[in-house]
C-alpha cells in the first residue's frame, strides 16, 4: 500500500488547509477495527498494533488522521455475512473501538452526538463514532438495538454483502422484496433511539422501503452514483431523486470499483452475478488470471471520484452529500491513498470551482445536520 503522494503546493491546497482549520472534516466510514483484528501480529490487540506510527502497508493511523485534519471519524464494527456468532463478533469489535479511545484519549473523544464533533475540533482531538456494519448483529432481537446504543453505537448499516433474515442486500439474491416486517420495526426503533440508519450495501427496493417508513433522515455512508459506475453497491437515480425530500445524505466513497467503470468491468470475471466475490474464491489468483488476459487493473483516480461528487451535487444538491472513505486496508485510487488526503480532495474541488460554503457542507456540515435531525427525532 503506497503512501499518499506529496500534495500539489498551490493556492488551492493552501485554501483547503485553511478551510479545514475552521470547518470540521468527518469521514463517515472506516474499517480500521477489522484491519486491527486481522493483522497477523496484533490479532486485535490495539496496543500491539500501535496506532501512533505510520502503517505504510495500509491506510489509517493517528499521524495520517491528524495530517488529514479529521475532526470526526466513524469506525465500523464490521460483521462478516453469514458469521455464525454475529452479535458476539460485533461486541468484540465494539470492545476494540472502546480500547482505541481508552488508550489514545489524548487523540480521540467519544462520539455520541453532533456536539462532540465541534467539541473535538475545539480541543484538537477527533470524535470517534462507533457504528455497526451489518444488521445481522442484532441476532433478530429488536432490543439488542437498545443495548448497542447504550454502548455508544450511533449508526447501523442494515446489511453487508449478503441478504440476511430481514434485509435484502444489493449484492445478493433478494428474499424479502426489500425489507421484511421485522426490518420495518428495526427502522422505527432506530428512529426512536436516535441511531442513524445507513443504507450502504442495501438493495434499491429496501432503500425505498426505508425511505417510506423512516421519520428521520438516512445516510449512505459509503456509496457512489450508479449512473457513473454501475456497481450494485452504488445508488441508482430513482433513489437519489428521493434523497433531497427525505433530508438524507449520500457519502461518496473511495473504493476503486465503485468509482471507475473501467475498474469495475475489469473485475467482473472475479465476481458473481450480484457483483460480489464468490465464497471460497482465491481472489489473488483470480486477479492474476484476469491480468494475464486483460492487462493490468485500471486505476481509479481522485479526478474520477470528484466526478461522482459533481454528479451527486447536481442530482441531490450540495446539502445532501458527504465523504465516507471506506478505507479497509485494500486497493485505493490514485490521489486517495490514505487518511491524510482530505486536504488534497478539497483542493481538487476548489480547482473545479466549488464554493467555500459548499465545501464546508461536504466536509462535515451536512453530516452534522443529519445527526442533529436524527437526535431531534428520537423519543
Amino acid at each position: 500500500m503506497a503512501l499518499a503522494k506529496t500534495p500539489i503546493q498551490d493556492n488551492a491546497y493552501a485554501a483547503a488547509l485553511a478551510l479545514l482549520e475552521r470547518a470540521p472534516m468527518i469521514d463517515g466510514h472506516n474499517d480500521l477495527p477489522y484491519v486491527i483484528r486481522l493483522d497477523r501480529e496484533a490479532k486485535g490487540d490495539v496496543a500491539a498494533y500501535d496506532l501512533t506510527r505510520v502503517h505504510p502497508e495500509t491506510d489509517t493511523d493517528i499521524p495520517r488522521m491528524q495530517a488529514g485534519k479529521l475532526a470526526g471519524q466513524f469506525f465500523a464494527a464490521y460483521v462478516p455475512p453469514n458469521h455464525p456468532k454475529p452479535a458476539g463478533f460485533a461486541l468484540a469489535q465494539i470492545a476494540l473501538m472502546r480500547d482505541i479511545m481508552a488508550k489514545h484519549a489524548d487523540v480521540f473523544r467519544p462520539g455520541l452526538s453532533a456536539d462532540d464533533v465541534e467539541a473535538a475540533k475545539a480541543e484538537g482531538r477527533i470524535a470517534l463514532f462507533m457504528t455497526i456494519e451489518n444488521g445481522s448483529a442484532l441476532d433478530n432481537e429488536l432490543d439488542a438495538l437498545d443495548a448497542y446504543y447504550a454502548l455508544g453505537v450511533r449508526l447501523m448499516t442494515l446489511c453487508h454483502n449478503g441478504t440476511h433474515d430481514w434485509c435484502d442486500s444489493a449484492t445478493d439474491a433478494p428474499r424479502h422484496d426489500g425489507l421484511s416486517s421485522f426490518g420495518m420495526r428495526v427502522i422505527r426503533r432506530m428512529n426512536r433511539l436516535g441511531m442513524i440508519v445507513d443504507l450502504a450495501h442495501v438493495a434499491p427496493k429496501a432503500m425505498h422501503d426505508v425511505l417510506d417508513v423512516s421519520r428521520a433522515p438516512v445516510v449512505w455512508s459509503h456509496s457512489n452514483a450508479f449512473s457513473l459506475c454501475d456497481h450494485p453497491r452504488n445508488v441508482p437515480d430513482d433513489v437519489l431523486d428521493r434523497v433531497f425530500g427525505a433530508g438524507g445524505l449520500v457519502m461518496a466513497t473511495f473504493v476503486p470499483d465503485f468509482i471507475s467503470q473501467a475498474s469495475r468491468d475489469w473485475h467482473r470475471p472475479a465476481k458473481d452475478q450480484y457483483g460480489k466475490t464468490p465464497d471460497g474464491l482465491d481472489y489473488k489468483k483470480a486477479e492474476a488470471d484476469i491480468a494475464a488476459k486483460s492487462g493490468p487493473r485500471p486505476k481509479a483516480t481522485l479526478a474520477e471520484f470528484c466526478d461522482h461528487l459533481d454528479y451527486l451535487a447536481k442530482r441531490v444538491g450540495h446539502d445532501h452529500i458527504g465523504i465516507g472513505s471506506d478505507f479497509f486496508g485494500g486497493a485505493v485510487p490514485e490521489g486517495l491513498e490514505d487518511n491524510s488526503v482530505y486536504p488534497s480532495l478539497i483542493a481538487e474541488l476548489i480547482r473545479r470551482g466549488w464554493s467555500e460554503q459548499n465545501l464546508e457542507k461536504l466536509a462535515g456540515g451536512n453530516l452534522l445536520r443529519v445527526m442533529r435531525a436524527v437526535e431531534a427525532a428520537a423519543d
